[in-house]
């Protein structure tokens, strides 16, 4: 990524795309979208995804699509406002569903779907009850058929791209659908 480091008396009269400052530093209005340092503390993804908020042209669907392939190894793959920022992994279900939550919480979108392949239902389900749980907020949620998903891959998984590359095509299926109202809302 390239960039220009600036002096705050500059900032006026920059004319790049988007400012990473302090609030203290910033001008107080501004034709060039701002993000401030306090961005440093959440996720990367996070971070990528207030990237492109920031930048964005309006034309991209607001979606925030979140693709799972459970099992033994649990693949992620994160696409928001139809960009791809995050591919990862993760060994259990707490820790997936703490990363899904921070960045559902952290990204607006009208939409906001999670697709979980049905390779392991029981897993499948336990995402999604756990889900359902610590996101306080509606979302849909889609079980997919993860047939043909797991690619033949050298050296078995190496460090669980398998996973992560079978997460990537199950946001790419469509499967049956529910949407999810939090508990608040329920009962």
């Amino acid at each position: 990524m390239n960039y220009d480091s600036i002096l705050p008396n500059q900032i006026q009269n920059y004319d790049g795309d988007l400012l990473f400052t302090t609030e203290k530093e910033a001008p107080g209005n501004s034709s060039i979208p701002l993000l401030f340092d306090d961005i440093t503390t959440k996720q990367i993804a996070v971070v990528k995804g207030l990237i492109i908020q920031k930048l964005d042209s309006g034309l991209n669907e607001k979606t925030l699509l979140l693709g799972i392939d459970p099992g033994q190894r649990i693949g992620l793959s994160v696409y928001y406002l139809g960009i791809h920022i995050s591919n990862t992994f993760f060994m259990s279900i707490d820790k997936l569903v703490e990363y899904v939550v921070s960045i559902m919480a952290e990204l607006k979108a009208k939409k906001k779907i999670v697709k979980i392949g049905n390779g392991d239902m029981i897993i499948a389900n336990k995402i999604f009850e756990s889900l359902n749980l610590k996101f306080c907020s509606n979302f849909e949620i889609e079980f997919v058929d993860e047939a043909n998903t797991t690619l033949k891959i050298k050296n078995y998984n190496q460090r669980g791209k398998r996973d992560m590359l079978s997460a990537q095509f199950i946001t790419q299926r469509t499967g049956y659908w529910r949407s999810v109202l939090p508990l608040s809302m329920t009962g």
